[in-house]
């Protein structure tokens, strides 16, 4: 009975054993120090599209999913007023332009006239003086000269009322022509399609979104670090994102934001251990390179473990080195 007793406990001290050594070599490597992670999740700048005006759209030239590039126009909203506006403002600048010459004309007119009234004056006064007109005659002349002088600045003001109506006119043209270019919306950024809020022949108040945009050349994960941890990154840091969907790859980012701010926790923090307790924001940001070579793969809102670097003298293990996918060539069927 000893024997066989003791060889039961040979066999199970040899399982446990072994159990024990399996689980080691298959229980998952922890991180070195110097190095911290937590759960996150990929999030992309997002730009909302929107009109400035209140009106009908006519035309929504992407659809949700599209890559579109920065400049490229999305939507086209219903422009019919504002042109006829417009083409009203270029005729009454027209028109004012017209009114300029008549008044020039109108100037040159009554400098002649004022010419001849003061010759007739002169000659006038002349004979007044010899004895040969009478005095009569004389203010009369003189009368006529005054009138001419006053059409003259009435002329001259005429001129400077025309020019001011054509800068009014050209300033109306301008500011309807800029207007007219806020009918067309443009996206200031490339990236994908996220929402496409409207259809054409809808009714939309001014401010209205019509499309939004996902920036996927500025894509980050966001996750949430211990104080200890937080307050040993640097801006700039090194750093690793592996997407929940595509564990098998490893990809390179930076610390590019450290909230300044706890987040999850009451404002007034006594106590070193619930100082602990504090969590805070943290960005980590991919490279515009990766970003650019793998847009068609970037998606915005995938989950993933985010890894930062807390020393800069630390080394990262072998299996946080980065690694990305190949890049598939289209081929020629």
């Amino acid at each position: 009975m000893r024997w066989k007793t003791g060889l039961l406990l040979i066999v199970a001290i040899t399982i446990g054993g072994g159990g024990y050594f399996a689980w080691l070599q298959l229980k998952p490597a922890g991180l070195p120090p110097g190095f911290a992670s937590s759960n996150g999740r990929l999030e992309a700048e997002r730009t909302d599209i929107a009109t400035k005006f209140a009106g009908r759209v006519k035309h929504v030239l992407v659809d949700e999913g599209d890559v579109v590039k920065a400049g490229q126009v999305l939507a086209r909203m219903d422009s019919a007023d504002i042109e006829a506006q417009l083409v009203e403002a270029r005729a009454a600048t027209e028109e004012a332009e017209q009114q300029l010459d008549q008044a020039v004309a109108l100037l040159s007119q009554r400098k002649s006239e004022l010419t001849l009234a003061e010759q007739e004056y002169e000659r006038s006064r002349i004979l007044g003086k010899k004895g040969y007109t009478t005095l009569e005659k004389v203010d009369q002349r003189n009368s006529v000269r005054l009138t001419a002088q006053a059409s003259v600045m009435s002329a001259q003001a005429g001129i400077k009322r025309a020019k001011a109506g054509i800068k009014a006119a050209v300033a109306r043209v301008s500011r309807l022509e800029e207007t007219l270019k806020d009918y067309t919306l443009t996206t200031p950024v490339g990236g994908r399609v996220q929402y496409r809020l409207a259809q054409p022949g809808e009714i939309v108040g001014a401010g209205g979104k019509i499309v939004t945009i996902l920036d996927l050349s500025d894509v980050y994960m966001t996750i949430f670090l211990p104080t200890q941890e937080a307050g040993k990154l640097e801006i700039g840091a090194q750093a690793r994102v592996i997407p929940d969907a595509a564990s098998q790859y490893v990809v390179p980012a930076n610390v590019s934001f450290v909230a300044s701010d706890a987040q999850f926790t009451p404002k007034y923090v006594e106590t070193a251990s619930e100082r602990e307790k504090l969590m805070f924001k943290v960005k980590l940001r991919l490279p515009p390179e990766v970003l650019k070579k793998y847009a068609k793969r970037v998606k915005a809102g995938i989950t993933g473990v985010g890894y930062v670097k807390l020393s800069p003298t630390a080394k990262w293990p072998e299996n946080l080195k980065v690694k990305l996918p190949e890049v598939q060539r289209p081929t020629d069927d």
